[in-house]
């Protein structure tokens, strides 16, 4: 759904007329963008301590997180990204990717700008790396953003495209309002927030998928500009709590295509997660700042698929590889493929009652049928 389309079907929703926040600046910001931070410290001096995820930023007073959407304003952490919206579309939700959330459906997708990461691979890095008066915006409060699936007949709203964490009380706002229309919520995350807010999280949205960026720590340190441990407890968490749970592993040659690595990554999935939570391997293109590397052989994709099914995981996926037989779901008890997909697009599904049509055996996931 591109711009018009998104005004258009606001206004179809019999919605009031949407702000655009378009050259605001941080002196004289729209106060509609504009809420307390929900965690934080406050400190001596009128500084903050960002508690939200793992970076914990120390901010003095007119200063910013590292996200650039975070504001300390006289000793109170604001979010400036509260209902203001950078991009809106309708997709398919196996575009997330989720195979096992749904499949089928459709997913009103929202995101505002800013990340607390920066991945040199980012193919939003438009909105991700800026700050949110550098990027044309949509005033989509949370009651409309609910109305606004609804009248686009999307059983889910996705919080994707930047990083849902720094916009936090957006999605969480966002996410009961859905929920009391019966809509579902679908997070898409790097997964780099600390644990307490993590845990509130999943009380108010149905399913996360994270990008797990690498198996390294050199890898998050280098590429990421983050940690990894933090990510991995994050999952650990994620599945203590009962959230539906599918992985991402964004293959980039060179740099997180090792063997071993692959290895590795299976291994802790089955030990810490168990073997049904879904891994997608997925193929890198060049974007942003790793423009200089090819994308990912479909050959190096195979292997990393044959060490997780080796390692004895259940739901092992290639991405962005259209045809590709792996980009099916295939029953872990008598191998009949139960959801064949074309790209984005669900051509059969024989799961019923979240069971095996053929031989009756539970395939995990949020199925719908």
């Amino acid at each position: 759904m591109d711009r018009r389309s998104f005004l258009t079907a606001c206004a179809a929703c019999a919605l009031p007329a949407v702000g655009q926040a378009s050259g605001l600046s941080s002196a004289s910001p729209d106060s509609r963008f504009i809420a307390e931070a929900a965690f934080y410290e406050k400190l001596p001096y009128k500084k903050t301590k960002c508690k939200l995820c793992p970076r914990e930023c120390v901010i003095d007073d007119r200063e910013r997180g590292y996200c650039g959407v975070r504001e300390n304003r006289g000793g109170t952490y604001y979010t400036l990204v509260h209902s203001r919206v950078a991009a809106a579309h309708i997709d398919p939700i196996e575009k997330k990717p989720f195979f096992h959330f749904y499949p089928g459906s459709v997913a009103f997708s929202i995101a505002t700008a800013g990340c607390n990461v920066n991945c040199k691979m980012c193919q939003n890095w438009d909105i991700s790396q800026s700050r949110p008066e550098q990027v044309r915006s949509l005033y989509l409060p949370p009651d409309q953003a609910a109305a606004a699936a609804k009248q686009n007949g999307c059983p889910i709203i996705a919080y994707t495209y930047s990083e849902p964490v720094v916009f936090y009380e957006y999605m969480t706002a966002v996410a009961e309002a859905a929920r009391a229309q019966g809509i579902k919520s679908a997070v898409v995350t790097g997964g780099f927030i600390q644990q307490e807010p993590l845990k509130k999280l999943c009380r108010n949205v149905d399913a996360v998928k994270v990008d797990l960026k690498a198996f390294s720590p050199k890898f998050y340190k280098d590429i990421v500009n983050g940690d990894i441990k933090p990510v991995l407890d994050a999952l650990v968490t994620l599945r203590a709590q009962g959230m539906w749970t599918e992985i991402v592993y964004l293959v980039i040659p060179t740099l997180n295509d090792g063997d071993q690595e692959f290895i590795g990554l299976a291994k802790w999935v089955k030990a810490e997660l168990g073997p049904d939570v879904p891994v997608h391997f997925t193929q890198f293109h060049p974007e942003y700042l790793l423009k200089n590397l090819p994308p990912t052989p479909v050959a190096t994709l195979d292997r990393a698929k044959a060490a997780a099914d080796a390692e004895g995981l259940h739901y092992v996926y290639v991405g962005n590889v259209p045809g590709h037989p792996a980009e099916n779901t295939y029953c872990p008890h008598c191998r009949r493929k139960v959801v064949e997909r074309v790209g984005f697009t669900i051509a059969s599904i024989d799961i019923v009652k979240g069971s095996c049509r053929f031989c009756h055996q539970p395939i995990a996931g949020v199925w719908g049928t």
